[in-house]
């Protein structure tokens, strides 16, 4: 079974993250990881602490896990639909290669309004993030994932304060736009005031 949720779509900055997670038949994801829901509900310790468990079952090979990154130039040049789609079919083909079992073995569960590939049996839940279990590990394994990501490109554009609001529209971003313009990875389609590009 998969699970699969992205982060990220609403940001001024940075790329849109897909988690897809892989467990197998008849394992209990809320019992193996604890206090799992939504990663927009946990606090950002808790969602620490679960992706360390998380990465630790998959260096055992108990589970397996992807997360997969579409950049804000391919958000902006074809939209952020695309952009999810591509992120997230990647990432669940990269999965089954990996596992190498024929696709009919597979049942992805997704939340929202997420699809996968049409040739494998899927199904998509409306608060997925919340009520199931697979699909609210996917969704921490991309929100830390991506939060890591825009960590790392803070130190590359230090002026932006990606560290702190990781790409979000906080009062501290649009400061930050307004001193010093847009840097590459801003998604212009997004922010749509009179900001110069750097």
């Amino acid at each position: 079974m998969l699970g699969v949720d992205e982060a990220g779509r609403g940001p001024l900055a940075g790329p849109v993250a897909v988690g897809v997670v892989a467990v197998p038949e008849g394992f209990d994801v809320e019992r193996e990881f604890p206090g799992v829901r939504d990663s927009k509900k946990l606090s950002g310790q808790k969602r620490e602490k679960i992706f360390e468990m998380l990465e630790k079952r998959a260096e055992h090979g108990e589970v397996r896990f992807t997360v997969e990154f579409e950049s804000a130039e391919t958000i902006d040049n074809e939209g952020i639909a695309i952009a999810v789609r591509r992120a997230l079919w990647r990432g669940v083909n990269k999965l089954v290669q990996e596992i190498g079992h024929p696709m009919s073995n597979f049942h992805i569960l997704l939340d929202g309004a997420l699809r996968a590939p049409p040739e494998y049996s899927q199904e998509t839940i409306i608060n997925g993030d919340e009520l199931v279990p697979i699909i609210s590990l996917a969704s921490v394994a991309a929100k830390v994932t991506r939060d890591k990501l825009m960590v790392e490109l803070a130190k590359k554009y230090p002026e932006y304060g990606f560290e702190k609001h990781k790409g979000y529209g906080t009062a501290l971003h649009y400061e930050m736009l307004k001193k010093h313009g847009l840097c590459d990875i801003h998604r212009r389609s997004y922010i749509h005031l009179d900001f110069k590009p750097k």
